[in-house]
């Protein structure tokens, strides 16, 4: 990944917190990235675990968006489900809300978030039948940050 917080090395970078060292991902564990450690250390990370703090658990249920990505979650035409068939829209909207605000309120031009999931996945994320299966898109935090002109990169990109 080209370092693009190279303009400003100070500015503020939104990250997934289990790539922080967050134990907060769907399994109860953390994620961590040392390029992320190195952001932490250096006081730039602004941490932000959607999922968690739109109101689900630590640990919870797999989920997968059906019927879309997260642009169609935004646009009310997709649906994040648990591996059960329970809904979690309401708690994934209100985690990108939360993305969102924190990552103007720290003036971020650019995001690190967790490759594949259904929040922070961008580029590609699992289709929503729960068989590890990719297809093209964005998660509901990433698409909600990329409509708001925020850089966003996971973190298989650093």
């Amino acid at each position: 990944m080209k370092d693009r917080s190279s303009d400003d090395p100070g500015a503020p970078i939104l990250v997934s917190a289990c790539l922080a060292g967050r134990a907060c991902a769907y399994d109860g564990n953390h994620r961590a990235r040392e390029r992320v450690l190195a952001l932490v250390r250096e006081g730039r990370a602004v941490l932000v675990c959607p999922e968690a703090e739109g109101g689900l658990g630590i640990p919870r249920p797999p989920a997968e968006t059906v019927g879309g990505d997260g642009n169609d979650v935004l646009s009310g035409r997709a649906r994040v489900l648990t591996d059960a068939g329970d809904d979690v829209t309401p708690q994934y909207l209100a985690g990108a809300r939360i993305a969102v605000e924190r990552a103007r309120a720290a003036g971020c031009r650019l995001a690190i978030l967790k490759a594949r999931s259904p929040s922070c996945g961008c580029g590609a994320v699992f289709d929503g039948t729960f068989s590890r299966t990719l297809r093209e898109g964005n998660g509901v935090t990433a698409a909600a940050l990329l409509r708001e002109g925020i850089e966003v990169v996971t973190d298989e990109e650093l």
